[in-house]
């Protein structure tokens, strides 16, 4: 049931329910590229580092898999994200665990890690009134490095691993990564606009990549400022999500 402080809102042409807090933690447009981004097999077990209100295993519901594990620190989104799940009568494919995913400590590896991490550094930025959106946004409670590692960590051999994150940041999240052990499987921009410079990028890594292939740009918008063929197609839920 929704609350005062909520909206009820649909998305892939409403064949998912999702629920938000009307001042907290919305998610935006990074969420559904990634969802589409993610390729997973019927076998696969899934693990969300830091899940927010849940809106990316929500989506992922229309893909193959066997389960999702989605992480979340905050209280308010962990209740919020189950409250989706039950909603959307997902309970026996994706569940939420309410903790810190640094200290997260399950009893298997994962064949599939996804994340949608804080993208704005520690003490640079405005932090905004809501307290439970700025630590969404903003790598107060984990940054990059702790996202990366607890990949590492659970993540099988032969393992795939996705994310979204800022392209200024390329550069970091590349070094880090490869810290970690992880390699730059494919690679693909997201582009505002046909002529603007990207502000976000989509990246699977794994163990074992060779040479990184560098997809086409995804276009959000297109000349005349409305949304292009594709991320109309992402938008509602389109079932071929390998036509990069």
């Amino acid at each position: 049931m929704k609350a005062e402080d909520e909206t009820l809102d649909t998305f892939y042409s409403g064949r998912i329910l999702v629920l938000q807090k009307k001042k907290g933690y919305r998610f935006s447009v990074d969420a559904p590229l990634l969802a589409d981004f993610i390729q997973t097999k019927d076998s696969d077990e899934l693990l969300e580092l830091g899940a927010g209100n849940g809106i990316i295993s929500l989506l992922l519901s229309f893909k193959p898999f066997k389960h999702i594990t989605a992480v979340e620190i905050q209280g308010s989104l962990a209740d919020l994200a189950r409250r989706n799940v039950k909603m959307n009568n997902l309970e026996e494919r994706i569940s939420v665990v309410e903790g810190d995913l640094r200290t997260f400590q399950p009893e298997q590896k994962f064949d599939v890690v996804f994340s949608n991490p804080p993208y704005i550094k520690k003490k640079t930025g405005h932090l905004g009134s809501s307290v439970e959106k700025s630590i969404a946004k903003h790598e107060l409670k984990c940054n990059i490095d702790d996202v990366l590692a607890k990949t590492q960590e659970l993540l099988k051999q032969e393992g795939r691993a996705f994310f979204v994150y800022q392209a200024k940041r390329k550069e970091e999240f590349t070094k880090i990564s490869e810290k970690h052990g992880l390699k730059i499987k494919t690679f693909r921009f997201i582009r505002p606009r046909p002529e603007a410079p990207p502000n976000l990028f989509l990246v699977e890594c794994n163990f074992s990549s060779g040479k990184s292939a560098i997809l086409r740009p995804f276009i959000l918008y297109d000349e005349k400022g409305e949304y292009t063929k594709e991320a109309k197609e992402v938008f509602s839920g389109r079932i071929d999500a390998t036509a990069f």
